[in-house]
């Protein structure tokens, strides 16, 4: 039973940038916009990913941990690719698609294996109007009768400060759907995946 751990923030938050640790051989990429990672280190990467590359590489068990990299564009490329179709069909198809690979993650991956999704956010209002960040998707289904977040135990934000400093918000200050397991991380980490990953796998135990 493999780990999805969802990593959430705006464009230019972080979250690409959270790879720079990894050596090469340690992590595999889905690059599924097919945009260069912000910084020098060559670190696999496939570019263009798509549901069946995923699936078929997890099934493979050949890395202990992986990232989707903009996975909300599994979302938007299937939209634009299906948008000359009348109907809600597809958006049910969108949204079986992507609940299924969170759905695979967890049942068919080994348990060591951790699937990070870089992902987008989205600003919500509740019934007060008050304003809180969410993951991206497109449709109501995933939102209204899913709820993406609640099947990951670990979502993380993507902040800044004044300063410049980046870092990951991991529970949530009521803005936010930020959440992750009581003692794995103190409030604020450093915007450092690689230390994200050794911390989970130091919790749970898992092989490094």
């Amino acid at each position: 039973m493999g780990i999805p751990v969802l990593i959430m923030g705006e464009s230019g938050s972080g979250k690409s940038t959270s790879l720079r640790n990894f050596e090469p051989g340690e992590i595999g990429i889905f690059n599924v916009a097919s945009k260069p990672l912000p910084f020098r280190k060559k670190l696999t990467s496939a570019d263009a990913a798509d549901y069946p590359m995923i699936v078929n590489t997890l099934n493979a068990h050949n890395l202990l941990r992986y990232a989707i990299d903009d996975s909300q564009y599994l979302l938007a490329f299937e939209f634009f690719s299906h948008a000359d179709e009348k109907g809600y069909e597809k958006f049910t198809n969108m949204a079986l698609n992507f609940y299924n690979l969170i759905r695979f993650i967890q049942f068919n991956t080994p348990p060591d294996c951790i699937v990070y999704f870089l992902h987008h956010v989205e600003t919500s209002y509740d019934s007060a109007g008050n304003r809180r960040l969410k993951a991206k998707t497109i449709g109501k289904m995933l939102d209204e009768k899913l709820t993406v977040e609640g099947l990951f135990s670990i979502v993380l934000l993507c902040q800044s400060d004044s300063t410049g400093r980046h870092f990951f918000q991991t529970q949530s200050n009521g803005n936010s759907t930020a959440k992750s397991p009581m003692e794995m991380f103190p409030a604020e980490i450093d915007n450092d995946l690689k230390q994200v990953d050794s911390a989970i796998r130091d919790y749970y135990g898992l092989q490094k």
